[in-house]
């Protein structure tokens, strides 16, 4: 049976993450082990992982791509589950997770993320994020969507085999932005990449500071740009971090 690890990277996020490893004690069957990998909280970040008692590993720089790498590193499961700290998965996600890679055809999978908040449920914002994972690599990588590409992005809580996220080079340290898509890419070498038709729900603060229509243009903008070649460097200007 294969152990999964679940890897949380943080910056600020004392006002998610305690709701979030609560919801994790409750998984059954339970985590092989939860990390969360701090980029440098200025919050009290830290101090509710310690007292969850999961394993903190605190890192010098920030950057998603970075600190999840370093979980990876850390990581003794054979599978790889990567968690925002603003998101909340259902008490199976351990059974979901490797009834999916007990298909050797699947490298790589994904929820449907419903974005929602204890105010209201952005009903079609998430129906745009669920059809963006089969139109962006339709639309920009039609010879890989035919061998089951699909591009998930990190509030979909991606999980993979970890031999072979290691092998691929992991999460490319270098992007700013759009580092998930680019695993796909990278996984699919060894399968098929899926989104699984389960549902988690992921915090809705960025379409609360941005608004529901601006939000959507601009997660439509940053992947039709990317799908036609712009730097992620580039991208990253109109994709402020929201806290």
């Amino acid at each position: 049976m294969s152990h999964v690890s679940i890897i949380i990277p943080t910056l600020n996020e004392a006002d998610y993450l305690e709701r979030t490893l609560r919801g994790l004690c409750h998984l059954h069957p339970a985590a092989w082990e939860i990390l969360v990998v701090d980029g440098g909280s200025r919050d009290r970040t830290v101090e509710i992982a310690k007292a969850a008692n999961v394993v903190v590993i605190q890192v010098d720089r920030s950057g998603r791509s970075i600190q999840q790498n370093y979980g990876a590193a850390h990581a003794t499961g054979e599978i790889l589950c990567f968690l925002h700290a603003d998101t909340l998965v259902p008490d199976d996600l351990v059974a979901v997770i490797r009834r999916t890679l007990d298909d050797s055809a699947i490298a790589c999978g994904g929820f449907i993320s419903l974005m929602s908040s204890d105010r209201q449920t952005h009903w079609g914002i998430s129906l745009h994020n669920y059809l963006k994972t089969y139109y962006a690599p339709l639309f920009f990588r039609p010879h890989l969507f035919i061998r089951g590409l699909r591009l998930l992005f990190g509030d979909q809580v991606m999980f993979c085999r970890r031999h072979q996220f290691l092998a691929c080079g992991g999460f490319d340290p270098a992007m700013p932005i759009m580092e998930e898509a680019d695993l796909c890419l990278k996984l699919m070498r060894y399968g098929q990449i899926r989104q699984i038709n389960r549902v988690v729900q992921s915090s809705d603060r960025r379409v609360r500071r941005w608004g529901a229509w601006k939000a959507t243009m601009i997660y439509l903008f940053i992947g039709c740009l990317w799908g036609i070649g712009a730097s992620p460097t580039y991208l990253k200007k109109f994709y402020d971090d929201v806290r």
